[in-house]
């Protein structure tokens, strides 16, 4: 079996850890897997050494409108070609761009591919890659054997909200995680004292990009509104896209909260950093199924999350919930309201949200408790079926 991976870029995001564990999975199956980057920079994180190729060595943000243009139309055929010269018996594409590229080949290989979000709210911006994304929906996408959704709530999403037009293609697989590889990770060392000495106090962690999807501005705030803030510390792990950190430095300016709250950049191994967290906290706008919400279970960490999805719910319990006072609690901790008002964008206003309140007391809670962790630990191995590794990346190819 000769397996293409194709991902969009070699970042440290969801998308791209869950490439690497698909990859290394088959490799141990003894197939031939090669992966292919949309984008490749030298800034990349995760790599895959001499089976990687690329379609670009410089990043859209360099390229000018006709350069990108021309760049969207001229990738289906360059993937058409490597995919008949090395006859790939099966394609996995993950993300939009892609997944569009994949349906444009016209080759003859199993192709599948995955959607990792709640289309309706992702694509709600006007960009070219958004419109192509909705249209392929309809068109495109006919040319695909497996459409595998990562959640419920996402193929629900696609059929209700995004008139996808061939259900029949579509599959409900978690995403898989080799949960024993995770825990391994989690025990190496801090090397930087610096950081390290970050975990004396307790520490609320964040992991992933900073963007407008994941609106960290909106856990910055919640951290502002806890009473014992100063005795708190909050680590985002993660780069940042353009305007989001100056914007998140405002607040920090405007709150006070600057000797408490620390961004420690990208890390090829954030596991240990989770592990010695308190909370894993999530604030985004929309998800699917986050990879950390699994990450942090396997290490024992609860979570605080908005319930951006009902995909988070599905992972974060096996058994009915609990309501009160707005707040959700699971087996591996809390879900609080959603912050999404029906756009993406960078609020005007520094005030508080109600949302933001609710998400301050969810945050003490855990923090301030031990039976959130002991939950956790009790029900960590019926949480973690749902994602085994080699269940899942067989699956695929079936």
């Amino acid at each position: 079996m000769k397996i293409l991976l194709i991902i969009p870029s070699g970042g440290v995001g969801g998308i791209e850890r869950l490439a690497l564990n698909f990859y290394h999975f088959y490799k141990g199956k003894g197939y031939v897997v090669k992966v292919l980057k949309i984008i490749k920079l030298p800034s990349d994180i995760v790599s895959f050494g001499e089976d990687e190729w690329c379609l670009s060595d410089v990043d859209f943000s360099e390229m000018s409108k006709i350069q990108r243009l021309s760049f969207y139309v001229e990738s289906p055929y360059r993937l058409r070609k490597i995919i008949k010269k090395h006859q790939f018996s099966h394609t996995l594409g993950f993300g939009d761009m892609p997944n569009i590229f994949s349906s444009l080949t016209f080759t003859k290989e199993y192709k599948i591919v995955s959607l990792h979000a709640l289309k309706s709210v992702e694509l709600s911006n006007n960009s070219l890659l958004s419109k192509l994304s909705r249209i392929s929906y309809r068109t495109s996408y006919y040319f695909l054997d497996k459409v595998v959704c990562i959640s419920n709530a996402i193929k629900i999403d696609l059929v209700t909200n995004c008139n996808f037009k061939f259900k029949e293609k579509l599959q409900v697989i978690y995403n898989p995680h080799n949960i024993k590889n995770i825990q391994e990770l989690a025990l190496e060392t801090i090397e930087d004292e610096h950081e390290l000495a970050m975990f004396h106090k307790k520490t609320i962690l964040f992991l992933g990009r900073l963007t407008l999807q994941k609106a960290p501005w909106h856990l910055l705030k919640s951290f502002a509104l806890m009473k014992e803030n100063k005795d708190v510390n909050l680590l985002f792990l993660g780069d940042a896209v353009p305007g989001v950190q100056s914007y998140l430095d405002r607040l920090i300016e405007e709150y006070g909260i600057a000797n408490n709250v620390f961004f420690l950049g990208r890390k090829s191994n954030p596991y240990p950093y989770l592990a010695k967290a308190n909370v894993l906290a999530l604030s985004s706008y929309y998800e699917g199924t986050p990879n950390v919400i699994v990450e942090s279970i396997a290490v024992d960490v609860p979570i605080v999350s908005s319930n951006c999805t009902d995909g988070i719910l599905e992972l974060m319990s096996t058994q009915p919930t609990e309501v009160r006072d707005e707040l959700i609690f699971t087996e591996s901790g809390i879900l609080t309201p959603n912050f999404f008002k029906g756009k993406l964008f960078l609020p005007d206003s520094m005030e508080f949200l109600e949302e933001e309140k609710t998400f301050a007391h969810a945050l003490e809670l855990v923090l301030n408790s031990a039976h959130y962790k002991e939950s956790l630990m009790r029900s960590k191995s019926k949480l973690l079926e749902k994602v085994d590794l080699e269940t899942i990346a067989m699956k695929y190819l079936e």
